[in-house]
């Protein structure tokens, strides 16, 4: 398996990626079909703004608006934002440890079969009697009654993903902790591993709730059960309390590792060491613990009363102090220091203030009292996005354009970067600063339309020029991709001339046993004190040796295959069924889901036996090969 680069056919590119367990590869699998579902969540935006930006408009039906309204908020958390950062995480974590690969290759393959699979069968409600259509959080009042297939969509869909996410979690926690290289303590990880670490215990601690709430939710609708039925002796409250107990971990997961992102960046291009990194750590760790202590302040208007509207209110106060923290190093960290003004960087500044204004706001409603102002007005929809788009997105667009050497072996234009940047970010603030003023003015959120004379019409038709320049800015950003890959103009070792962490030690592109000699670990910022001292070449902790590597392996898209078709049992399994509650037994009855049901575990319950009973062994790479490929590299380099 040598690393020189080959001639292959298509189907033989697509046998690779559909087998592959390299973390590598699986990265991209995550970034293109992330990427795909962060155009179509995109595309559902362009709607709502559309269907708002006049008053009493028809361009969308209420039905359809609400359908659509759902799924840009479920497919945007999901399948892309989560996805695109696993992606991120994918391509640099092993490297910044110094490990070969993540402890469990195959689970990593597996995590993004499923979260690939889950987000077709979702997304192919449209096509399959309407998509669901009680919001992104899928209140068991709402979803429980909603006619058709819709909310069985969403649950089956998101327990495929979220088996992916659960399984890529436990792999990123047990890789950091056991695979580190020597010399690579806690303490000298990179912030991008560190935030990889906390956000990934989240992600175990946080999707079980889901799980489970999305498992009561299947059973009320389709197999007669009343755990969030009223009239039967339910509580439609527990569905709440399930979905925000992982819903606040949730926005944490996401935004902790922008923040990794944005810790790097800021490092690279202001050329210093991070101020302040021992603080940095505790207060990730900080943001991960309080996570779990302010889940009901989504739950202000609900009526827990009091005492519990207060303990989380405080609670809620008290997670802005280590991000308050995180700000001030990050600004410590470019002061004083030699910036050089890359599109990444630009990204990263634009985070600061925007995101700042985003934790200001959520910090308006820790006031319990004036949360029962803000709550369903659109001022809620402007401080999500400030926090989700000026914080999450800005770090994907960043670190798309500062990770993408590492991953493709090219550049993105700067220049068209930089186009793109200016439209994204004037786009965002035009769309939401104003969302805010529209919540203040009595504006309610999830309304499909509005009626004249209110004082809701110029404001909503800025935001609507705002969202149209933010499309703008990705279909730019989609040419400078295109244009890239058709230039296909390579890039060697450390590209941006500045890296300081050990991802940025290797040749470009990277082996695909990412190191021919497990590096020694000397201090933060690895790969910058080689550079200072030993002309950037990494101490090795080991001797040059034949060492072992995992076999590729098509059953991980099999398993996934196999739950993708027992979905679609399970989907009409219950149709017309006496004990199904009237929003499914109305439907026409399928005699063959059951068949299909068996079929899909079947494939699946297979696929794990025969993981099972195979001795899969893996490979070695021999020194030989390493030696031979240390050449090519010397070669290419001169």
């Amino acid at each position: 398996m040598a690393s020189a680069t080959k001639k292959r056919g298509v189907g033989s590119v697509i046998w690779d990626y559909m087998t592959t367990v390299d973390h590598k590869k699986i990265a991209i699998l995550y970034l293109i079909a992330g990427g795909f579902f962060f155009a179509l969540g995109g595309i559902e935006a362009m709607l709502i703004r559309i269907q708002l930006a006049v008053p009493n408009n028809d361009f969308l039906s209420a039905g359809l608006f609400n359908e659509v309204i759902t799924m840009h908020g479920t497919t945007m958390i999901f399948l892309a934002a989560m996805p695109l950062l696993f992606a991120f995480m994918n391509a640099t974590v092993p490297l910044q440890i110094g490990a070969r690969d993540v402890a469990f290759p195959f689970l990593n393959s597996l995590g993004v079969w499923l979260f690939i699979f889950g987000g077709i069968f979702l997304n192919l409600s449209w096509f399959m009697g309407g998509a669901p259509d009680a919001g992104w959080t899928s209140y068991a009042s709402l979803s429980i009654n909603s006619p058709g297939h819709g909310i069985d969509f969403y649950a089956l869909g998101l327990q495929i993903a979220g088996a992916g996410t659960l399984i890529s979690g436990i792999n990123f926690v047990t890789t950091i902790i056991s695979m580190r290289a020597p010399g690579m303590t806690y303490m000298r990880m990179p912030l991008m591993t560190w935030t990889t670490l906390v956000a990934s215990v989240l992600i175990v601690f946080a999707f079980p709730p889901l799980t489970i709430g999305i498992f009561l939710l299947t059973f009320d609708r389709m197999f007669g059960s009343s755990f969030f039925l009223v009239e039967t002796g339910g509580n439609t409250i527990i569905w709440e309390h399930l979905f925000w107990i992982f819903g606040h971990p949730e926005v944490y997961i996401l935004i902790l590792p922008a923040f990794g992102i944005f810790s790097e960046i800021f490092a690279t291009f202001a050329r210093k060491r991070l101020f302040g990194y021992s603080a940095m750590v505790f207060a990730t760790v900080l943001i991960g613990f309080f996570g779990f202590m302010v889940w009901a302040h989504h739950m202000f208007t609900v009526g827990l009363g009091p005492t519990a509207n207060a303990i989380f209110a405080v609670a809620t106060m008290a997670i802005a102090v280590p991000t308050g923290i995180k700000i001030f190093n990050w600004i410590f960290t470019i002061w004083g220091g030699s910036i050089e003004f890359t599109t990444p960087m630009l990204y990263a500044l634009a985070f600061i203030p925007s995101f700042v204004m985003g934790g200001v706001t959520g910090i308006m409603q820790a006031a319990a009292p004036a949360d029962y102002q803000y709550h369903d007005s659109y001022f809620i929809v402007a401080h999500f996005h400030y926090v989700i788009v000026g914080g999450v997105v800005f770090g994907l667009l960043a670190g798309l354009h500062y990770y993408w050497p590492l991953m493709f072996g090219t550049m993105l234009s700067e220049k068209l970067g930089k186009i793109s940047f200016v439209l994204f970010v004037a786009g965002f603030h035009v769309t939401f600063l104003i969302q805010h003023f529209l919540g203040l003015w009595g504006m309610p959120r999830r309304v499909f339309t509005y009626l004249d004379g209110q004082g809701y019409n110029t404001s909503n038709m800025i935001s609507t020029v705002g969202a149209l320049m933010m499309a703008v800015a990705v279909i730019i950003l989609l040419i400078n991709i295109i244009i890239t890959v058709a230039k296909n103009q390579k890039v060697g070792r450390d590209p941006w001339g500045d890296g300081r962490t050990l991802e940025w030690s290797l040749p470009i592109p990277v082996p695909y046993y990412n190191f021919a000699q497990t590096p020694l670990i000397r201090g933060l910022d690895a790969y910058w004190i080689e550079k200072k001292e030993n002309d950037g070449k990494m101490m090795p902790a080991e001797s040059l040796d034949d060492f072992h590597m995992p076999n590729n392996s098509i059953i991980p898209f099999v398993i996934s295959l196999g739950l993708f078709v027992a979905a679609f049992g399970a989907l009409h399994f219950a149709s017309g069924k006496e004990w199904a509650i009237d929003a499914v037994s109305d439907l026409p009855q399928h005699p063959w889901a059951l068949w299909v049901l068996i079929l899909g575990l079947a494939i699946v319950f297979i696929s794990m036996g025969v993981r099972s009973w195979k001795d899969d062994l893996g490979y070695y790479v021999t020194k030989e090969e390493v030696l031979k490929d240390l050449e090519e590299q010397e070669r290419g380099a001169k």
